[in-house]
């Protein structure tokens, strides 16, 4: 069955800006991106990746996974959290733009080439080394393990690296807390092909995107779904207008008069993000920091931009959601096409490992 094309609308330009020349990948660059499905996509998503993702469509080979056998690493004890969540990501990316006809959208989980792949990868790296990657961890720490950390988590540097060489990606849009995911990627790689005496798998890039993450609506740390201080893709109206007016400011600014600062000023923040009047932006921070200016018009200027830049995605979100039957069909329709390439590369690995017999 071929998916319609007719119901994908590519987000507004100038929400999903194009990336300067600075930052765009190669021209040959095969991307692979993807996120847990542990929850609805929220603004840190939307300037981290996804508006990014929708501009990628039309110039890369780009793979988008929904991570749902990573996110089990640490919710077994709330499997349906994942297993409703992939259909509400996948409603997201469809809401914003990404287009199924250009950028492949697969369910991780349906495709047992990773699961294989990361099998013979655990070969290839030491319990001790993947407890020294400062990415997983700084994650240890955040979850509380202590020592009593999930097989599947510890080792998830390597189920990554399965993610990544499977597609052949040679280019990972990362934050930078997670370059030395993709550095101990490279390491087993690097270590493959010289076991096998020939480059079978490919090195990829880390790609911090220029804008980075957001801060959570609370001032403190990220954006993220866990510590409930997002703001999310298919928020209400009234949503969007409690969450700004909890939005973080300076907690200096006590009176209009006073001068206020604008470093660590979430609403500037997102004001910064999602401002396209750079002018009128630029003015409103003078303003600011000389004194005179309540952080109630800086709220207001924010919400309104917020209001009118989600409205059209919830509304597509809306409508998507209207037709579960054609979601799912562009999910399986995507993850066939991309085990196809898993498969092809995992062939490649087992005959280098002397692995086929038949």
């Amino acid at each position: 069955m071929t998916l319609p094309t007719s119901t994908t609308t590519s987000i507004d330009t100038a929400t999903a800006a194009v990336p300067t020349a600075a930052t765009t990948p190669a021209a040959n660059s095969i991307i692979l991106t993807g996120d847990r499905p542990t929850g609805p996509l929220h603004l840190g998503h939307f300037v981290g990746s996804l508006r990014d993702r929708v501009a990628y469509q039309h110039q890369y080979r780009q793979f988008v996974m929904l991570a749902d056998s990573q996110a089990m690493t640490d919710n077994m004890d709330d499997l349906g959290k994942v297993h409703r969540n992939v259909v509400e990501v996948a409603l997201d990316y469809l809401a914003v733009g990404i287009d199924p006809a250009k950028t492949t959208v697969f369910i991780q989980s349906q495709i047992p080439e990773l699961t294989e792949l990361t099998f013979y990868y655990l070969n290839l790296v030491t319990v001790a080394r993947l407890e020294r990657n400062p990415t997983v961890k700084a994650e240890i720490v955040l979850r509380g393990f202590e020592r009593d950390i999930p097989a599947g988590f510890l080792t998830y540097p390597a189920s990554q690296a399965a993610d990544i060489t499977a597609f052949k990606a040679n280019m990972v849009p990362v934050g930078e807390d997670q370059i030395p995911m993709i550095e101990q990627c490279n390491e087993i790689v690097r270590k493959f092909n010289r076991i096998v005496g020939r480059d079978i798998l490919v090195e990829a890039k880390a790609f911090v995107p220029e804008v980075g993450r957001l801060p959570g609506i609370d001032g403190k740390a990220k954006m993220s779904k866990s510590l409930g201080n997002t703001i999310n893709l298919g928020a209400s109206p009234d949503e969007i207008r409690a969450a700004v007016r909890n939005v973080y400011t300076d907690p200096l600014h006590l009176k209009v008069s006073d001068p206020g600062h604008i470093e660590g000023n979430v609403a500037f923040t997102y004001l910064d993000a999602f401002d396209t009047d750079k002018d009128g932006l630029a003015e409103m921070k003078a303003h600011y920091q000389r004194g005179g200016l309540g952080d109630s018009i800086v709220k207001k200027r924010l919400e309104g931009i917020l209001q009118d830049m989600l409205a059209p995605i919830r509304a597509r979100r809306e409508e998507f959601a209207k037709d579960p039957a054609y979601v799912m069909q562009m999910l399986k329709e995507g993850t066939m096409k991309a085990r196809e390439v898993a498969a092809a590369t995992t062939d490649e690995v087992k005959k280098a490992l002397g692995l086929s017999y038949f």
